[in-house]
């Protein structure tokens, strides 16, 4: 059967290319897609060439075709619905490309919970990636927490770290316009200017040297500073002298490619995800659905979408 996918071909260019799927065995399904999610950060550093040669093996996602830096088939929130078989109609959600149909698994195909929209549900991987932040970071009763970022991810951090009694929750971002998003997630917001300090816990998401440098400035003594964003081959640089020492601060990395340490033993990546989706059962969510593009359009939308001097929410394709 023919489709469609989108292809990372170059340096800020995007293509969709024709391909075939095969019609599904007994153990897999065929999912046409509904909508699909843009993760911002990651294929942003795809589209412009940027995975470091050191991390081409573990930068691949679930079902990628090609191989880094171009040409490569890439994208990791897909939303459908599944044609024929026992299972036709379901709403699934697939870490797989952006791509109009395909044949999959069917232990890959996880079904949405009642309640959770298609739309809504592109998400997802998002928010277990927020999961893993909040188990990461360990964020103890009546904390004061710090998010520097009101990207996707820091917001739905924002909004799962208010599951733990008693903390308070601070998003910092540069752009005054996420203040009303921040309150929807059950957070207070600052400008970099204004950001509290003495914080217990800092959980930093602009994958920018300036938002990790605040993270330093804002944390507490003893205070653990957690790096979730990813500045694939950016170099920065750290003030890791002055009291970065005597303040005996804790600088650990979150990454969503692994169950975080202190759920492992209990939680597979399948139950992760499928807690993941059951936080989204809540229409506030709605909010961080910024801009939607027809799949047809989205080779010529998406460079502008991705700059860097855009900063956007998530951006939805509409197949």
């Amino acid at each position: 059967m023919k489709t469609e996918a989108l292809w990372y071909v170059g340096d800020g260019r995007v293509e969709r290319r024709a391909g075939e799927v095969p019609l599904p065995t007994q153990d897999q399904v065929l999912v046409r897609a509904l909508y699909s999610g843009v993760s911002r950060g990651t294929e942003r550093l795809i589209l412009q060439g940027r995975v470091p040669l050191s991390e081409h093996a573990r930068m691949r996602c679930p079902f990628q075709e090609g191989a880094f830096p171009f040409p490569v088939k890439y994208g990791y929130a897909l939303v459908g619905a599944i044609e024929g078989g026992s299972r036709a109609g379901e709403h699934i959600f697939a870490l797989y490309p952006h791509q109009q149909l395909a044949t999959l698994p069917s232990l890959s195909a996880h079904v949405l919970p009642a309640g959770l929209p298609p739309r809504r549900a592109v998400l997802t991987a998002n928010m277990e990636t927020a999961l893993n932040v909040l188990w990461d970071a360990e964020v103890p009763r009546g904390s004061n927490v710090l998010i520097i970022g009101a990207g996707v991810l820091g917001l739905l951090t924002a909004a799962v770290v208010k599951s733990v009694p008693d903390v308070k929750v601070t998003v910092v971002d540069v752009a005054t316009t996420r203040a009303s998003i921040s309150a929807k997630m059950g957070a207070a917001f600052a400008t970099p200017a204004n950001a509290p300090r003495d914080q217990d816990i800092v959980i930093h998401t602009s994958a920018t040297e300036a938002g990790l440098r605040l993270a330093l400035t804002c944390a507490g003594n003893e205070a653990k500073i957690v790096e979730a964003s990813w500045f694939g081959d950016k170099q920065i640089s750290l003030p890791l002298g002055e009291a970065f020492h005597a303040r005996r601060l804790k600088l650990i990395s979150s990454q969503v490619g692994q169950v975080a340490p202190s759920h492992r033993v209990e939680w597979s990546y399948a139950r992760r995800l499928q807690a993941a989706m059951a936080l989204l059962q809540n229409d506030l969510f709605d909010a961080l659905l910024e801009t939607e593009v027809a799949f047809a359009d989205a080779p010529a939308l998406l460079p502008e979408i991705l700059d860097d001097s855009r900063p956007r929410l998530m951006t939805v394709l509409r197949y």
